[in-house]
């Protein structure tokens, strides 16, 4: 997507050791963040900046679809009262989309978030309302490689979003990197991951997360040819029958304005099933 619309704010990461500038941009309500190139990296409509603007971090929010219930349906007005039982970890903050939207929608989940640029941590907050650390989010500068490696077994989800201005950092998606993914997982964790369709190295990062999940590994394919969210499980999710799926989704889309019930139909689509539920490790 091309920048298009006013730019409001330009820094450049000279402390990462490379030039990319962290561009904000605005146009008809929305504004979007970029890094050192006019692909779109997270978007935010004004009115509603506690929503998801971009298909692909809708569907990042599949994973609710596999966890418990009551998570999901817990009401925006408790948020203060609840206690945290779900634990997500986030490598790479963008606009910080995905956070603020567990973070005021869903309070029964604590966010960790490990971002290696401290501007774009300035950037979330000082122009996509990203709120402040508190009890249910915490946002640490830092490399999440390192940290995913000193933090084994503590995550119930692991979401990854990482790229910059050339996408995909190459050097940081090998096998062992995975590994530590699976790893860092709680015996019914998950992982989702936001790959670019068009990468020329996406089949290898699908091979890598194959490997690392034993083929329990779901494709969510948001647009063509754009971003396509890659789900792995520690184990398989109990209930994978179609049945059982859609009414779930059902159930997630009066509680969350995400199309759960498309997501669902794209899973039929690219993955292995029956005509009675879907299949992994096939």
């Amino acid at each position: 997507m091309l920048r298009l619309g006013r730019t409001i704010s330009r820094a450049i990461n000279r402390g990462l050791g490379n030039a990319d500038s962290v561009d904000v941009s605005e146009v008809d309500g929305v504004r979007s963040l970029y890094l050192g190139s006019e692909t779109v990296q997270s978007s935010m409509r004004i009115k509603a900046p506690y929503d998801l603007e971009l298909t692909y971090s809708r569907a990042m929010m599949l994973f609710l679809l596999f966890l418990n219930k009551s998570v999901a349906k817990a009401p925006v007005e408790n948020k203060s009262a609840a206690k945290a039982h779900v634990e997500v970890l986030m490598i790479g903050l963008g606009g910080g989309s995905v956070a603020k939207y567990v973070h005021h929608y869903l309070p029964q989940i604590k966010t960790r978030v490990v971002e290696i640029n401290e501007q774009i941590i300035r950037i979330a907050r000082s122009h996509f309302y990203l709120p402040e650390d508190d009890e249910r989010l915490q946002v640490i500068a830092g490399d999440g490689v390192v940290f995913l490696q000193e933090h084994m077994q503590t995550a119930d989800v692991l979401l990854l979003d990482v790229f910059d201005s050339k996408g995909v950092p190459t050097d940081m998606y090998n096998q062992a990197f995975f590994d530590s993914c699976a790893e860092s997982l709680k015996l019914d964790g998950m992982m989702a991951v936001n790959l670019w369709g068009s990468d020329r190295n996406f089949d290898i990062y699908l091979q890598r997360i194959e490997q690392s999940f034993n083929q329990r590994v779901l494709v969510l394919r948001t647009g063509r040819p754009g971003n396509i969210v890659v789900f792995g499980f520690k184990r398989e999710p109990a209930d994978l029958r179609w049945a059982s799926l859609r009414q779930r989704a059902k159930e997630l889309e009066t509680q969350h304005k995400i199309e759960f019930l498309e997501f669902v139909e794209k899973l039929r689509e690219h993955n292995p099933n029956t005509s009675n539920r879907l299949l992994l490790g096939e």
